[in-house]
């Protein structure tokens, strides 16, 4: 099992996602966890090691945990993905291994992972995600 923390960023019916070198799909901004962080601890980490921005931990709010493949990995490895969302500081700039970050609608599910894909189809049904 891979322990991602996950952050969820809506902006008129668009979610932030990125996309790392040399990787062929989309992935929402986020990373695993180092040994002994909070949920909180990577999600701040690793959101400012992607994308240079500094999310407020006051508005942190738990959204979901989704579980799926693991894209990339071998068949039986599952990615666990605990969601939250964020409002930040800063101007987001893709950094560190991220080439690019986009706004996705639900149009471009196939170009994300798994994970990805289950929280596609959750923002839809919750009317979050634009077509």
């Amino acid at each position: 099992m891979i322990d991602k923390i996950a952050w969820l960023y809506l902006h008129d019916g668009h979610i932030l996602s990125t996309r790392s070198r040399g990787k062929d799909r989309y992935y929402l901004p986020g990373g695993k966890r180092e040994p002994g962080e909070t949920d909180t601890q990577t999600l701040l980490r690793e959101i400012k090691e992607e994308l240079t921005v500094d999310l407020d931990p006051a508005s942190l709010a738990h959204v979901g945990i989704f579980e799926a493949p693991a894209h990339g990995h071998p068949a039986g490895v599952l990615v666990r993905m605990t969601c939250y969302r964020a409002t930040y500081i800063g101007e987001l700039q893709p950094a560190a291994e991220i080439e690019e970050m986009g706004w996705l609608t639900y149009r471009h599910r196939p170009q994300v992972s798994a994970v990805d894909q289950l929280i596609f189809d959750w923002l839809r049904e919750q009317e979050l995600l634009a077509e």
